[in-house]
């Protein structure tokens, strides 16, 4: 029994070196956090390697965004089907029917990378219903499937209902406008 103890306790003891060891920092690391009097320690300036932004261009400034490998294509967005109606054309149709579109915000910035990140190729939004268009039937469609009742698609055009007081029979009434421009 004492061998099984000690044992145990030299493995506990292992584990434990180890989990420190682990968390701790190198000994040739010096630690460069901040003074007992709150000043950070580092140096005042620090070389970047090439190629790289430094992190802040000065006190008070903001963080420089990352850059991207030069080797990465450039981000095109999507373009709408030839044939399909434009978002703007879909809410203009929506005003023409009498159906209020309350807050017209073009926001086809967030079907970019920096933004929703859902591929559409346009996207309006109103208070009442957000109109995407994208660029094939295939993604309209998986978006759709996502969004479920809160969504209504007509070929790559998509109507979204999340997050808006929308009734059901107004939707109806958005849906029905669409079905006939499409």
């Amino acid at each position: 029994m004492t061998n099984r103890l000690r044992l145990l306790s030299a493995a506990a003891t292992v584990l434990i070196a180890l989990g420190l060891t682990a968390c701790g920092k190198d000994s040739g690391e010096k630690d460069r956090g901040a003074s007992a009097d709150g000043r950070s320690e580092a140096p005042a300036t620090s070389a970047a390697t090439p190629g790289e932004a430094p992190a802040t261009a000065g006190p008070g400034r903001p963080k420089a965004r990352p850059t991207e490998s030069p080797s990465t294509p450039p981000f095109t967005m999507p373009t709408k089907p030839a044939g399909t109606p434009s978002a703007r054309k879909v809410v203009d149709a929506f005003k023409a029917a009498g159906l209020a579109v309350p807050n017209i915000r073009d926001r086809s910035t967030d079907c970019g990378p920096d933004g929703l990140g859902i591929g559409c190729a346009q996207l309006i939004a109103t208070d009442a219903v957000s109109v995407y268009v994208f660029p094939d039937e295939a993604s309209a469609s998986n978006q759709t499937e996502v969004w479920g009742t809160d969504s209504y698609r007509k070929g790559a055009v998509v109507l979204n209902y999340l997050g808006t007081k929308t009734s059901a029979t107004e939707r109806k009434r958005y849906d029905g406008v669409l079905a006939k421009l499409a």
